[in-house]
């Protein structure tokens, strides 16, 4: 299983279940990597899409506590377990893509981490772990860094040890 996500330079990913920034480089990227395939996230993240509505083009399962919770093209499930078994049904690679909770409880289930690191610090709610600091995971490749908006930022991969 993989994981996509963009932090930036403290491991934030949000404030207020919002991303702090648009880069359009990395939007296509997390696009390209995820179409055709699998997609995991929790509820508030499907909800901070535009108008709440699943990624098309992609198998997305929403993990919900809530028992009545339906979203028209998106399977719902109410646990980890669930959304690894119903992920199993399908063809393709599987992508968690947050949130906080979600990637904290998946992360040990995965082997690849996507990375779009921004180097800038943001006033943020919402962390990812610091994959910099866990021995299990180690940056195996870093692309050359880029700008948008006065932003620089830059792809790696991250594979569990």
């Amino acid at each position: 299983m993989n994981l996509i996500v963009a932090v930036d330079k403290n491991w934030a990913i949000g404030k207020n279940n919002k991303m702090m920034w648009n880069i359009p480089a990395d939007l296509k990227f997390f696009r390209e990597a995820t179409r055709g395939n699998v997609v995991i996230m929790g509820r508030k993240t499907l909800e901070s899409f535009p108008q709440g509505q699943p990624l098309k083009d992609r198998v997305n399962i929403v993990i919900t506590r809530k028992r009545d919770y339906k979203v028209k093209g998106a399977v719902i499930v109410h646990s980890i377990k669930e959304a690894v078994k119903e992920a199993g049904k399908y063809d393709g690679e599987v992508f968690v893509i947050g949130g906080e909770s979600i990637y904290r409880a998946m992360l040990s289930m995965c082997d690849t981490a996507f990375i779009t690191k921004i180097d800038h610090a943001f006033d943020a709610d919402t962390y990812f772990p610091d994959l910099d600091k866990d021995r299990e995971w180690k940056m195996t490749k870093i692309s050359e860094e880029q700008t948008c908006f006065d932003l620089e930022y830059y792809f790696t991969i991250y594979e569990r040890i």
